[in-house]
């Protein structure tokens, strides 16, 4: 098998043999006849070797070389002899007392020479090995010949015996289980499908937002019906070689086969399954060579092979529909984020192994991570964990999972100290906002505001929504671009001016408005028409040679007014409630200078109760 690290040996092994044959070259010296002669009649010769037509001897004392011409001597010295036999020399060296030695002429192969007969060899035939293996990579795609490691798939194989993952280790997500299901019965009882014609879905695709358990579901699946699992990442086919990806597919699916009923799991297969001859790149592309690997094998599975492919993704709009259509992923299974009840099960599986306090309620800790995911749920157990050890306490606290939460949602606490004015600044932009948020029954409920720099804000006023919202009202994004405007009214309200801080607020309360114009139909001036805004990008397979915009400059113009009048109907708004309640935008502003951050028990005995739904009449100038 080749691999890098067999490369790295290789050259320290020729670059030993090299230095071997640079020492062995230098280690005896060549001198001439006369001085061999004189040396033996001083007796300054030990031993001499007769290897054919020369002589190898060792000195006793190293003698100074003959001239200025000839290099220092070492211990050993070489000569060739003027003819074959020199009887005289012979003879010459008896009556001094030299130890004679002698080889055979024929077939002598001393170490020297095999040293330069490995140096001048090895690194034809590695030359030739590595050709070999090119060409071995075309004949052979499964990857058996040396450089069969960098084409084979790089799948990881889970045994049965290793998948500790089922169905019970995965809390809500019932209906996706559910789906997931057949799959199971299908790997454990295939006839009982069989026999009535029924044919398994040969792909499952998972879709759903990051961190919501699609991995987690694909491992149960497996743990489930005791079957081998391989998970490899989509990233993992791709390579600046072509052919490896298509190469590394066909390794895979064969591997699977030989080894079915089993389960293919490739994660985020949206990094090689997207629309093929859109945005950047041609058909001739890597991917796109890779991606039709796939088609191809998926294609190729006969009714008899059990093997269920599973794949996951939070892009689905980018995958190509050859993908999606029925043959290949037949079965298309949402995971979306966890209800209330789904979030309490999975705070209970990631809560197993921590101490909690009696104070903690994990139901209302459910109830006030509304829209968090199993990801999320589990980083907040582990955050409140991590308070609680940074505080020597034996047990997790309410009042930790309080802190790891608004750390996730607001951010970190900074370092930095404001100075008075902008101290007073921030404090009034965010009594604004959660003043807004208290007055305006549309709004989700204030759960924290706080002066205290955290992540990139000066100041954060945190919402908690009283209940899962899967859809949202005209009138409650009226109110909401009111909100965001708050702070920014209650600034010029009181200094007369606009600082820089509401960024982030125009920002989002445009989007709002724009969506509200352009996709949602809720102004009158433009009807109830979808208008696409240009916001795909080529990189995610999408069209880039069409016009990005699919309206004319006269519906161009209207899209801004409207929603230049919607955000500007959201300020007036904001100033209007806060000129109405300028005692309790004050107070509230004094009490967050002083404490910096208020909850909600010490915003209602500042201000009173919050305005419920029931208490407000549907305004008449929020409607366009």
């Amino acid at each position: 098998m080749f691999s890098a690290s067999w490369s790295m040996l290789f050259a320290a092994g020729l670059l030993i043999a090299v230095l071997l044959f640079s020492l062995s070259s230098t280690k005896n010296s060549t001198v001439d006849y006369v001085f061999v002669w004189k040396q033996a009649e001083e007796k300054n010769i030990e031993s001499v070797e007769f290897q054919g037509d020369k002589i190898k001897g060792h000195w006793k004392h190293i003698p100074d070389s003959p001239d200025s011409k000839t290099p220092k001597l070492t211990d050993d010295f070489e000569m060739v002899l003027p003819m074959a036999l020199d009887h005289e020399l012979l003879d010459h060296f008896r009556t001094n007392g030299v130890i004679i030695k002698a080889t055979s002429a024929d077939g002598t192969f001393s170490s020297r020479d095999f040293i330069w007969l490995l140096i001048q060899i090895l690194p034809l035939a590695f030359l030739m090995w590595f050709l070999w293996g090119m060409m071995r990579r075309n004949s052979d795609p499964f990857g058996s010949g040396p450089l069969g490691s960098f084409i084979r798939s790089p799948a990881k194989r889970f045994k049965p015996s290793d998948q500790q993952t089922t169905f019970d280790d995965v809390a809500a997500m019932e209906h996706a289980k559910q789906d997931l299901q057949e799959v199971v019965e299908f790997l454990k009882t295939p006839a009982k499908f069989q026999r009535l014609g029924a044919q398994i879905p040969k792909g499952v695709l998972l879709m759903g937002p990051p961190g919501t358990g699609k991995t987690l579901l694909a491992r149960a699946t497996a743990g489930e019906a005791g079957v081998p699992f391989y998970a490899i990442n989509g990233s993992e086919f791709i390579q600046m070689f072509v052919g490896v990806g298509a190469s590394r597919v066909r390794d895979m699916f064969r591997t699977a086969k030989e080894n079915a009923p089993c389960i293919l799991f490739v994660d985020e297969i949206d990094a090689v399954g997207r629309i093929r001859g859109a945005g950047l790149g041609g058909g001739h592309d890597e991917r796109e060579q890779t991606l039709n690997q796939i088609l191809s094998e998926m294609d190729g599975f006969q009714q008899t092979e059990a093997v269920i492919v599973i794949a996951a993704t939070n892009r689905p709009d980018v995958l190509d529909p050859a993908l999606l259509r029925p043959g290949r992923f037949d079965r298309h299974v949402t995971v979306d984020r966890p209800t209330k009840t789904g979030r309490a099960a999975i705070l209970k599986v990631h809560s197993r192994r921590v101490p909690l306090n009696d104070d903690v309620n994990l139901d209302k800790v459910a109830a006030g991570s509304i829209g968090f995911s199993g990801a999320e749920l589990k980083n907040l157990v582990n955050e409140a964990a991590l308070n609680a050890a940074r505080d020597n306490r034996d047990n997790v606290t309410s009042e930790d999972f309080d802190q790891a939460r608004d750390k996730i949602l607001m951010g970190p606490k900074r370092e930095e100290v404001l100075g008075p004015k902008e101290r007073e600044m921030t404090a009034y932009h965010e009594a604004g906002h959660a003043l807004l948020a208290w007055l305006l029954a549309e709004v989700d409920s204030v759960h924290k505001v706080t002066v205290i720099p955290r992540g990139r804000a000066l100041g954060v006023t945190q919402l908690m929504p009283d209940e899962d919202r899967y859809n949202i009202g005209e009138k409650r994004l009226h109110s909401q671009l009111a909100f965001m405007l708050g702070g920014r009214a209650a600034e010029k309200l009181v200094f007369n001016e606009y600082s820089a801080g509401a960024e982030d607020d125009l920002k989002r309360a445009t989007q709002i408005a724009r969506r509200m114009v352009t996709r949602w139909g809720m102004s009158t001036a433009i009807g109830p028409v979808a208008f696409r805004d240009g916001e795909e990008h080529p990189f995610l397979g999408k069209e880039m040679a069409s016009d990005s915009r699919e309206y004319s400059d006269d519906t161009a113009r209207i899209i801004d007014a409207e929603v230049q009048r919607f955000l500007i109907q959201g300020d007036q708004r904001a100033v209007q409630i806060l000129t109405e309640h300028r005692s309790k935008l004050d107070a509230l502003t004094v009490a967050l200078v002083e404490k910096e951050s208020l909850d909600i028990g010490e915003i209602t005995a500042i201000i009173g109760p919050p305005v419920r739904r029931d208490d407000e009449q549907p305004s008449q100038d929020i409607a366009p």
